[in-house]
C-alpha cells in the first residue's frame, strides 16, 4: 500500500472551497468527469477500478460501494459519502478489508427539513395544479389546506427528524414521532408525543418519513399502511425510496384515498424495472416531484463537501473524523 493522498470525488457540485481545503492538505484532487444526466451509480465497476486506481479517499454519491470493488483498491482507505445515506456500501466488508466508511453527518439536516416543509405547503395548497391550470387559461382558484396547527407525524427522529420539527413548531403543529430513538427531554422541549406506528398513521394529516432504508425499514409504508392513514392525508418521502411501496402509493392516490404525496426519492433509483410506476405517480397532479434534490442547496452541498472531505484528511492523517461520522472502520480490526 502506498501512502498515496490522492482524492477521487465522483459527485457534481463540488465546490472550490472545499477542493482548495483538500489540496492544503496535501491531496491531490480528481474530479470525476460525469455524462450529462447521470451519476457516480450510472458507473460500472470496472470504470470505477479506473478511476480510483491508487486513490486513498473516495469522496462518493450513489455509486453501489461493494466487496469486490474494495477489494481491489488496496490504497483506498477511506470512504466518504457526500450524504448520510450509507445502504448502497457493503460495511462488513469495508471493516473486513481495514477501510473507514464516513457520512456527512449535519451537513444537510437543514436543507433536506426545508425541503419537507416545501413539498407539505406544495402539496397542501395544491401548487402544481394551480399552476397548471393557469398555463391553460383557467385562473379558477382550488381549495387547499393549511399547514397551521395540523398534525404531522414524522417517523425517525434522527439529525433531519428533529430538524423537520423544529420547524414545524412555527406552523403551530401538533407533532407525533414514532421510531427507534426515544428522548423524553427533547420531546417535552418541543410538545412532541411519541406513538406507535399505527397511532401515528390514524391521526397524522401529514406523514414525512425520515428514517434510514434497512432491512426492518424497507416498504414500511406498504398498501396496509397506506390504509390505515386518515383519509385525504398527505405522504412526504425525502428519504430513501425504498421505505414506500411506490405502485401502492400509486394505488392510493389513483383511489382519492390519500390527498396527495411530495416525493423526492423513488423505487425506481435501485430498481430500474419500476420507472413506469414512477412515471405514472410524476403524471399525478396531486403529486409534487423532485429528483432526489432535498440536500442539493447550494449551502446544503457546501456543508456537505466540507463535512466529508474533513473525514478524508482526518483518516489520511491517521485521526478520527467528527463525532457522527464515522459508520464503518476497519481499522480497528
Amino acid at each position: 500500500m502506498t501512502d498515496s493522498r490522492r482524492v477521487v470525488v465522483t459527485q457534481r457540485f463540488f465546490d472550490d472551497a472545499t477542493v482548495a481545503y483538500l489540496q492544503a492538505h496535501g491531496c491531490e484532487v480528481v474530479l470525476a468527469d460525469l455524462p450529462p444526466g447521470k451519476g457516480d451509480g450510472d458507473f460500472t465497476q470496472a470504470e470505477l477500478e479506473t478511476l480510483l486506481a491508487g486513490a486513498a479517499g473516495w469522496i462518493v454519491g450513489h455509486a453501489r460501494v461493494t466487496r469486490e470493488l474494495m477489494a481491489v483498491l488496496p490504497d483506498l482507505k477511506i470512504v466518504s459519502r457526500r450524504g448520510v445515506g450509507y445502504e448502497r456500501v457493503d460495511l462488513e466488508a469495508a471493516r473486513d478489508l481495514g477501510k473507514v466508511v464516513a457520512i456527512a453527518a449535519g451537513g444537510n439536516d437543514a436543507s433536506v427539513a426545508d425541503h419537507a416543509i416545501a413539498l407539505m405547503l406544495a402539496v397542501g395548497r395544491r401548487f402544481r395544479e394551480s399552476q397548471a391550470n393557469m398555463l391553460a387559461g383557467n385562473w379558477s382558484i382550488l381549495m387547499g389546506s393549511d399547514l397551521y396547527r395540523k398534525t404531522v407525524g414524522v417517523v425517525g427522529a434522527g439529525r433531519i427528524g428533529r430538524s423537520v420539527v423544529q420547524r414545524l413548531r412555527g406552523f403551530e403543529a401538533k407533532v407525533l414521532v414514532a421510531g427507534n430513538r426515544r428522548d423524553d427531554a427533547w420531546a417535552a422541549a418541543n410538545d412532541v408525543t411519541y406513538v406507535d406506528m399505527p397511532t401515528l398513521l390514524a391521526r397524522s394529516d401529514v406523514v414525512t418519513l425520515h428514517a434510514p432504508l434497512t432491512s426492518e425499514t424497507r416498504l414500511l409504508i406498504d398498501a396496509e399502511a397506506l390504509a390505515a392513514m386518515k383519509p385525504g392525508a398527505i405522504l412526504i418521502n425525502t428519504a430513501r425510496g425504498g421505505l414506500v411501496d411506490d405502485a401502492a402509493l400509486l394505488e392510493a392516490l389513483k383511489s382519492g384515498r390519500l390527498g396527495g404525496a411530495g416525493l423526492d426519492t423513488f423505487m425506481s433509483e435501485s430498481d430500474p424495472a419500476l420507472k413506469p410506476v414512477t412515471d405514472a405517480l410524476l403524471a399525478l397532479p396531486n403529486v409534487v416531484a423532485t429528483p432526489h434534490a432535498a440536500a442539493s442547496s447550494r449551502e446544503g452541498l457546501d456543508r456537505t463537501n466540507r463535512v466529508a472531505a474533513e473525514s478524508v484528511v482526518a483518516v489520511l492523517e491517521g485521526r478520527d473524523p467528527a463525532p457522527g461520522c464515522v459508520v464503518a472502520d476497519g481499522r480497528r480490526r
